[in-house]
């Protein structure tokens, strides 16, 4: 089985880091993966996704024309990619930054106000780990200790310090009820 995520918000958000830790967290899973960043020249604030492929045999693509599944951060993003979220696909959304709006039926929502639930765990930056926990909760090949292995994995030297801050942000969302 092969599955298409695409993670996407604007420069700063963390948007490349996340797609790290997930693509990590699905090697760790014995999955194979693929990651693909796209953003623009911007450092911060130009618009950020990255496509993660995970199958249990070899990818057969890098980049695919339909995700299976979305995770839009901010406005921007839930505009750009809601049209190639394949049908019976998943958009996960930032409801702190992103209107609650469905346009299609064929497609199942969740909208979470991510920053909000960061800001709680500590830093209303890590909006993106909040929607690392919504995703591992719904994975069912995924749990927290992969992801406390994958962020050490991607987390760099200088930043380790950050993994506690990361794990209090990602089980804001892991705890989040979300559709079987």
């Amino acid at each position: 089985m092969e599955k298409n995520y695409i993670i996407a918000g604007f420069g700063g958000q963390g948007v490349l880091f996340a797609g790290k830790v997930l693509a990590n967290a699905f090697m760790l899973a014995g999955k194979n993966v693929t990651w693909y960043p796209c953003y623009g020249a911007e450092m911060r604030g130009g618009t950020v996704n990255c496509e993660i492929v995970v199958s249990d045999d070899e990818v057969s693509s890098v980049h695919k024309q339909y995700a299976d599944c979305v995770i839009a951060l901010n406005q921007l993003s839930f505009d750009r990619f809601i049209s190639k979220i394949k049908s019976g696909g998943m958009i996960i959304c930032n409801s702190s930054l992103v209107k609650d709006e469905r346009p299609r039926n064929d497609i199942e929502y969740i909208f979470e106000p991510m920053t909000e639930l960061a800001d709680e765990a500590g830093n209303n930056r890590l909006a993106n780990m909040v929607s690392m926990g919504i995703i591992f909760e719904i994975e069912d090949s995924l749990n927290q200790d992969m992801f406390e292995k994958a962020d050490d994995i991607v987390l760099p030297e200088t930043r380790k310090h950050l993994a506690k801050s990361n794990l209090d942000a990602f089980l804001k969302g892991y705890k989040i009820k979300t559709p079987a």
